[in-house]
């Protein structure tokens, strides 16, 4: 038995190398391998992936006591989002109604400090929403059923998501302590992942979305299981909201994103303001969460597939000429992907 568990965690110390930092099926001619196929499916579907998240959280506790981050509260009346920055780059979410003394967390991976936000605040952990399945957004789900008898667990039934208890579709609506989500399906990622809205309205301040792996400040998720065609629709369901809307990603990957987008689109003048405030929050460690719908337009490439400076970037100028289809929107998203996870930051 021993044997097995040391086989299991060194095995998942491989395969979180291959799966943070390998290719995901971004492409039409780049297909998964067959290693890369066996370590995804350990890592999001068996407990080497949880126990190689637990050791993640083990040593990023340990690097840093009070989060990667530096984050700041934001407060419209009532409503009060904050930002918890946990393993190395991953952010949830406490969502609360400090009227009713309610709140809700998006993708607690760490339920401790979760349970330590909640208890500093003096408020009741009414419910979790989980974006998809992989244990760095999902990891503390299990934990915090137990720490709190009752809690219901939202979550896509497709993804598989841990520990499960009232699954949702596209379209649907939660409602707790006054705060009203409305799910949004966005697969490309995973297969069942979605994203949040929370409305804005009675706190009379903008909707919020809680994007998790779909949409980051400058970039995207990988395609692990779906394709670009796939990946573009869900990305076009966020883009479609209003400029003002709130984007609360689940990663602090701003300044590589951003130094990625300056390799596609270097002439751009919102992508160099935006990298030079990023540089100068991240000397400080401080977080670079939230942006907007409006802002992401700007100075996010992946959003731009129908721009001809994004186009010509990944050597599809010529093919632009015959139209800007969807097919052609996911041909320079997927080159675009590809490129990212090739993209190497100089040091």
């Amino acid at each position: 038995m021993f044997f097995y568990v040391v086989a299991g965690v060194t095995m998942g110390l491989g395969l979180y190398c291959v799966i943070t930092r390998g290719r995901g099926r971004s492409s039409r001619r780049s297909r998964p391998s067959l290693l890369f196929t066996v370590m995804y499916w350990l890592y999001s579907k068996t407990h080497v992936g949880y126990w190689y998240h637990r050791h993640l959280l083990t040593k990023a506790r340990e690097k840093y006591p009070d989060g990667h981050s530096v984050t700041s509260a934001v407060t419209f009346g009532d409503l009060k989002i904050q930002p918890v920055a946990i393993v190395s780059d991953n952010y949830s979410y406490v969502v609360m109604n400090t009227k009713r003394r309610i709140a809700v967390v998006v993708d607690p991976s760490d339920p401790e400090a979760v349970q330590a936000y909640v208890k500093q605040e003096g408020i009741q952990l009414a419910a979790v929403l989980t974006t998809h399945k992989h244990w760095d957004h999902s990891g503390g789900n299990h934990a915090l059923k137990r720490m709190f008898p009752g809690l219901p667990i939202y979550g896509s039934a497709t993804d598989g998501v841990p520990g499960l208890t009232n699954p949702v579709l596209d379209g649907d609506m939660i409602q707790v302590g006054g705060l009203e989500f409305h799910v949004m399906s966005t697969p490309g990622h995973t297969v069942g992942h979605v994203v949040y809205q929370l409305d804005g309205a009675p706190f009379q301040a903008p909707d919020s979305l809680f994007t998790g792996d779909l949409l980051f400040i400058g970039g995207c998720g990988r395609t692990f299981e779906g394709d670009a065609a796939t990946m573009l629709k869900s990305l076009e369901k966020v883009s479609s909201q209003p400029d003002n809307t709130i984007i609360w990603p689940g990663h602090e990957y701003t300044l590589e994103n951003l130094l990625y987008g300056e390799t596609i689109d270097g002439d751009n003048e919102n992508i160099r303001e935006k990298l030079r405030w990023t540089k100068d929050r991240r000397k400080a460690r401080m977080a670079t969460c939230p942006s907007t719908v409006g802002d992401e337009k700007q100075h996010n490439v992946f959003l731009r597939t129908r721009d001809p400076a994004v186009a010509e970037a990944v050597g599809m100028a010529t093919r632009r000429l015959t139209g800007v289809t969807e097919e052609f929107q996911a041909s320079v998203l997927a080159e675009l992907r590809e490129m990212k996870d090739k993209f190497k930051v100089s040091t």
